[in-house]
């Protein structure tokens, strides 16, 4: 079957006001065999990161040959060219950027002219937050470019731990799912009484849902929700205990319930009995 070529990028929105660091656009396509950009310079930054097929990069008068999981960095001014395989033509996702910072950012992750590749592996959260900077731009709004900004400097905070060989040993992995865990257990535990979800959360930290859920259950034996769900209600306990004067609404509003009825199902299922009638006991001690 013939692979068919895609091509898709955005702009930021936002016009760059201050000039430390700036993301300029951020796109995403598959390639058809034998794909070639260049000779050509930019002068920009340009970062792509292939996240499926094969191809090379040159520059510098080093051709390298690159496959999922790498990324290479054209830095300004620099004499490029970059081609698709011919058997198995790659799909990646680029960002654009520039600024007054951009040099230190990018010396931070130890990229250079003469090494511009890195290699991250099957690091899921690469892929996922040169997706984050895309969508930020196809939602739009004044905030788009902040945040654009933000989730460019998580992405290079990624290249640099790769660059220093962490995340390498399962050991290790497994340190960092723990830590990971750890960082979800905090947003939760900080976020509840907001009309948060294991979206949003999987937004914010970067990752795949499916992902964090998956790793969230084999650190703690509970998929997220169900953290989530149990939290609130648990929160909502004490509250009916010691804040007698609220009504039941108010307990549900206060640990993130919008619907009273949804929330007195959920604490009955934990407690065995409905908010009112745990309230009533309270009364009677």
């Amino acid at each position: 079957m013939e692979l068919t070529q895609t091509y898709s990028v955005l702009s930021n929105p936002v016009p760059d006001e201050h000039g430390d660091i700036y993301v300029l656009f951020s796109g995403e396509s598959q390639t058809k065999p034998n794909h070639l950009i260049g000779p050509k310079v930019y002068d920009f930054y340009l970062m792509h990161h292939i996240l499926a097929g094969t191809g090379t990069f040159s520059s510098a008068g080093i051709q390298h040959e690159l496959q999922a999981g790498q990324s290479f960095l054209i830095h300004p001014d620099q004499l490029i060219s970059y081609t698709s395989s011919e058997d198995n033509p790659w799909r990646y996702r680029w960002i654009a950027f520039e600024g007054k910072r951009a040099t230190g950012l990018v010396a931070g992750a130890g990229l250079n002219t003469a090494m511009p590749i890195i290699d991250t592996g099957t690091n899921p959260r690469i892929g996922v937050l040169f997706h984050s900077i895309q969508r930020a731009f196809r939602l739009g709004g004044l905030t788009a470019s902040l945040r654009a900004t933000g989730y460019l400097h998580l992405l290079f905070a990624e290249f640099g731990a790769a660059q220093q060989g962490e995340n390498r040993t399962a050991e290790q992995q497994g340190s960092d799912s723990e830590v990971l865990t750890n960082q979800m257990i905090r947003y939760l535990s900080t976020q509840y009484a907001e009309p948060i979800s294991i979206e949003n959360m999987a937004e914010t930290l970067g990752y795949n849902r499916a992902y964090l859920s998956r790793m969230f259950k084999q650190q703690t034996g509970i998929t997220p929700v169900t953290f989530l769900l149990k939290l609130r209600i648990d929160k909502a306990h004490l509250l009916l205990r010691e804040r007698l004067e609220l009504t039941i609404e108010q307990v549900a509003a206060s640990v993130g319930f919008q619907d009273p009825l949804y929330f007195s199902k959920q604490f009955r299922r934990f407690y065995g009995q409905s908010p009112t009638a745990y309230r009533e006991a309270m009364k009677l001690l």
